[in-house]
């Protein structure tokens, strides 16, 4: 068996990054990193689970300036309509601000979202993740996290849960 390697100057001329990992289904819809200009689309897909308390108040700065902690779901026509965080805490990462639109819920574009925030979590070496949540956690728990304490999870995050809230910290380990 033999092994084909590039010459050196064919080495040199590959770009130093990866392109960004990009996710397409059979129903077109694409999973791709979130850009700075996705801010007010994931800023509006989130207003609805705001109101609700499912999810806390970010500003559109915070989505503009944190554009790539972000996974979105692209519909064909280009609509953002789901998407999820991912920060990373030295080894550890926090999923956060996870929503779905409504009228997709069920359709699993939820767990193609966490399958490509756990890939994107295994590219950086991240070997657990911490997330939390008021609702019944039922994606979270189907997808292998399990309760957790907030004492376990990074103490930069976990200082910022609101205790009134009541949400429940999660993790699973990669």
């Amino acid at each position: 068996m033999t092994t084909a390697t590039l010459p050196p100057a064919a080495l040199a001329a590959l770009p130093l990054r990866a392109p960004a990992a990009r996710w397409q289904g059979a129903d077109g819809f694409l999973v791709r990193p979130a850009r700075e200009s996705d801010g007010p689309a994931l800023a509006a897909l989130s207003r609805p689970f705001v109101r609700l308390g499912a999810l806390r108040e970010r500003p559109l700065s915070l989505y503009r300036s944190r554009a790539t902690d972000f996974l979105v779901a692209q519909n064909p026509d280009g609509a953002i309509e789901g998407g999820i965080g991912l920060s990373g805490h030295c080894a550890d990462g926090v999923l956060y601000n996870f929503c779905v639109a409504a009228h997709r819920q069920g359709s699993g574009m939820g767990g193609r979202l966490l399958q490509a925030a756990f890939a994107r979590a295994r590219g950086r070496a991240l070997t657990m993740l911490f997330t939390a949540t008021t609702g019944s956690g039922r994606l979270f728990l189907g997808h292998g996290f399990v309760p957790s304490g907030p004492d376990l999870a990074p103490a930069a995050w976990a200082r910022t849960l609101d205790p009134a809230r009541g949400a429940r910290v999660l993790a699973r380990t990669l």
